[in-house]
């Protein structure tokens, strides 16, 4: 009996080392869970996250918050196990945040670059909004190309068979809307006036172009500069674009209220889908939010993932966002997810 005792007491250790040990190993997954939020209209390391200098800037009594995604990369089955069970989190397979073939420091790179994107066109489709338009310019002409003795470096393009050019990417656009080969019409500025001249589109790497470099310019008499750092992507884009306007602007935008949101921005001012609603909105709830800012695309997800008295906001657009905090100042009823 003894000696079975000590067979059994034996066992029962073993399994439990191995039970550690397994629950030890890294598995192929990742955790997601709330990150961060930040206050875009505030200060982060002491310093202003949305900083101008030339004008004068309004202060706001409520906060537009970005939000965030924290990602725990390397997991093991006693933290995947807990994320599973976990109302708050989600565990996903490894290869969505980290593809094959991209180590972590790269994957974190281009997310850099992301949120680095994210801030130049929050800017630009602020300052659309607040009548700062964008010229663009022809910064050369290819020789031998469509626009040679048509078009000339310095000209500002302003339009494609009468449909105006608002953005470099807007022009690439109307180009590309027409197989090569169309005969386009093309308005443009040269020294300050206006005229118009048609270029014929030609195929290049598989692409109509009209044989000109162009640059992306938006004139404006103050500088403006965001500057938040340790933070990837391009969901703070929606929230970075509202958090300008609100400066600029003498209205506050947030009518004294703690308003949470993602979503990425292009320079036309569009707001595109993002990913990690759930866990972006559990951080906004914890953040004070009262009421989250919701991409279109990702109304369908945040239905699902509903936090308690914090209402979801539908917006496509600058515009749409704009409408929506106005009619929560006014007591108006802004679109809901």
């Amino acid at each position: 009996m003894r000696r079975r005792g000590v067979t059994v007491l034996l066992g029962a250790l073993l399994t439990a080392l191995l039970s550690v040990g397994v629950l030890s190993v890294p598995i192929p997954y990742v955790v997601l869970g709330p990150g961060p939020t930040v206050n875009t209209l505030g200060t982060s390391d002491g310093k202003e996250v949305i900083q101008v200098t030339g004008r004068p800037t309004s202060t706001s009594a409520g906060q537009l918050r970005l939000t965030t995604v924290g990602v725990q990369p390397t997991v093991r089955l006693r933290s995947a196990l807990a994320g599973w069970f976990s109302p708050d989190e989600a565990v996903v397979p490894r290869e969505l945040v980290y593809p094959p073939g991209e180590s972590q420091q790269e994957v974190e790179k281009r997310n850099a670059e992301d949120f680095q994107n994210s801030q130049t066109s929050a800017e630009t489709a602020a300052l659309r909004e607040l009548g700062y338009p964008i010229q663009v310019l022809v910064k050369g002409v290819t020789a031998g190309g469509p626009s040679t003795d048509v078009l000339k470096a310095g000209d500002v393009l302003t339009s494609v068979d009468g449909q105006q050019v608002t953005s470099a990417s807007r022009l690439t656009e109307l180009i590309r809307a027409k197989p090569a080969g169309t005969a386009l019409k093309i308005g443009y500025t040269r020294d300050g006036t206006p005229a118009t001249a048609t270029v014929t589109s030609r195929e290049q790497d598989g692409r109509p172009r009209i044989g000109v470099e162009i640059d992306q310019q938006q004139p404006h008499p103050f500088t403006l500069k965001i500057d938040l750092g340790d933070i990837g992507g391009p969901s703070a884009g929606l929230m970075f674009a509202l958090g300008v306007v609100d400066k600029l602007e003498p209205a506050d935008l947030t009518g004294g209220k703690v308003i949470a949101g993602t979503g990425t921005i292009d320079d036309e001012g569009r707001v595109g889908p993002i990913g990690g609603i759930a866990q972006k909105l559990v951080g906004a709830k914890e953040a004070g939010a009262k009421v989250f800012l919701v991409p279109a695309d990702n109304c369908a997800e945040a239905v699902r993932n509903p936090q308690p008295d914090l209402p979801l906001l539908k917006v496509a657009s600058l515009d749409d966002a704009l409408t929506a905090l106005e009619k929560l100042r006014t007591g108006g009823q802004p679109t809901r997810c």
